[in-house]
């Protein structure tokens, strides 16, 4: 079992467990906090340069992400409609939505954990 950390810390100190959460494969990460909001955007867009604007992001940054989600999924998550009278667009798979809904739902359950261990340091200081 480990052992507490309390008597290591300042008692007065106020801690809080923190993280980030990315699916890596290969160990490269590919899908995460960033991915997931240009994907939103691109759904509520229907652009990618429309979507990189909006996170400040380039579009060739955001065409990078797009292209490495693409590689590492067995179906696209993008398709781009090219130019015509137009101009194009792009959309988002049901893929995309199903990666989605499970980023969303990981983080959910990553936030209880860190806020239950977070819960558990606290206690250890006291």
């Amino acid at each position: 079992m480990a052992k507490s950390i309390g008597h290591i810390l300042k008692k007065k100190a106020s801690l809080k467990l923190n993280g980030s959460l990315w699916v890596e494969c290969e160990g490269e990460s590919f899908f995460g906090p960033g991915p997931v909001e240009l994907l939103k955007n691109i759904a509520d867009t229907g652009s990618i340069n429309k979507a990189a604007k909006k996170m400040k992001m380039s579009y060739k940054k955001a065409w990078k992400l797009i292209h490495a989600l693409n590689e590492q999924t067995s179906r696209p998550v993008v398709i781009v409609q090219s130019g015509g009278d137009h101009g194009g667009g792009s959309v988002i798979t049901d893929e995309a939505k199903d990666l989605i809904t499970y980023h969303v739902r990981l983080r959910k359950r990553f936030k209880n954990f860190l806020e239950k261990e977070t819960k558990g340091l606290s206690r250890t200081m006291k």
